[in-house]
């Protein structure tokens, strides 16, 4: 008898034995049916409409902050893979974090990518999904493979705590995580609040920040979440008129600017004290207060982006430009 047929021969025998129940196995099977709770969830991230008929089950992090939200929502089993640290994870995430395959150093290839099976891509910056590498948003839905950017590279006014808090959220609701994303908003809310309180009546400082350059400072604009950072922490961002993210200004701006402390960003091959030095050495840059008096901050470049770090930085930035406030 052939395997067919015999398959065919048991399903009949099986038939009366289905029909002759009471229901509660079509019950079931409507149950099964039915859609988690907040599925399906329909969000627009940077002008790429998805609809999302259940959680992804098979994702890849492109850039550390990113990597962080998802485990501080508890969503390492839906990892598949990670890429591209700017400096070390926080501690709460180190065990979670090892458990995850690093697809690369910095960002994977296409193929290596494509190697690792997702269904979703979440990208920190926009050159995770850069188009010469292939890895354009559109070039993986065409793969089947949905995509999330962080909001800070598509907000088209200046980039704020709200921008944060609708991160956190949108990534929570995507995976299923709402209310433990609720959770993680409400606490921040009120560490930003703390912070604001112990600020209140305190002139702010002026503050550049320096992240990287020789020729020239590139530096933390007015359009990014590092301002909003400053200005929670007590302080002014010199160069918040520069409409970028991040950006490029001239060390006669910086002279002219005067600001009293610098924020140095830590991240990557040169050291933080390597930047003092080349700032401290600079003789065009003797007289800038901050400089004459030595008066830096430090934060983790992972510190100053949309993540979930953005509420305890605010406090340890704050600490380091009105020290009362650590009291």
């Amino acid at each position: 008898m052939s395997r067919r047929r015999s398959a065919l021969m048991s399903a009949a025998l099986l038939l009366p034995l289905a029909l002759t129940g009471c229901g509660g196995e079509t019950e079931k099977k409507t149950d099964a049916a039915k859609p988690a709770p907040g599925f399906p969830y329909t969000v627009d991230n940077c002008g790429v409409k998805t609809t999302y008929q259940a959680p992804p089950k098979r994702a890849v992090t492109m850039n550390q902050h990113v990597t962080e939200v998802m485990l501080e929502l508890g969503l390492e089993k839906s990892l598949v893979g990670t890429a591209y640290l700017d400096d070390q994870v926080l501690p709460e995430y180190a065990k979670a974090y090892a458990a995850i395959p690093v697809l690369a150093k910095e960002y994977p290839s296409k193929e290596k990518l494509l190697a690792a099976n997702p269904d979703f891509v979440y990208g920190g910056y926009a050159s995770a999904f850069e188009a010469k590498d292939g890895r354009t948003r559109q070039e993986l839905k065409k793969s089947g493979i949905d995509s999330r950017l962080n909001l800070e590279y598509c907000t088209k006014s200046k980039t704020t705590l709200d921008d944060v808090y609708r991160e956190v959220d949108e990534v929570g609701r995507t995976f299923g995580a709402g209310d433990r994303a609720k959770k993680w908003i409400e606490a921040s809310r009120a560490s930003v609040a703390a912070t604001g309180e112990k600020l209140k009546g305190r002139k702010a400082v002026s503050v550049f920040v320096y992240d990287s350059g020789d020729k020239t400072a590139f530096t933390a604009g007015g359009k990014g979440i590092g301002n909003e950072l400053i200005t929670r922490a007590g302080g002014r961002n010199v160069f918040a008129d520069l409409d970028k993210t991040f950006g490029d200004a001239t060390w006669e701006q910086v002279v002219a600017r005067k600001p009293e402390i610098v924020v140095i960003y830590d991240y990557g091959k040169t050291s933080v004290e390597q930047k003092k030095q080349r700032l401290l050495e600079d003789p065009a840059l003797r007289d800038v207060p901050a400089i004459k008096n030595k008066r830096f901050a430090v934060l983790p470049l992972s510190d100053a982006v949309v993540g979930v770090r953005m509420p305890d930085a605010i406090t340890k930035l704050a600490a380091q430009l009105a020290p009362e406030t650590a009291r």
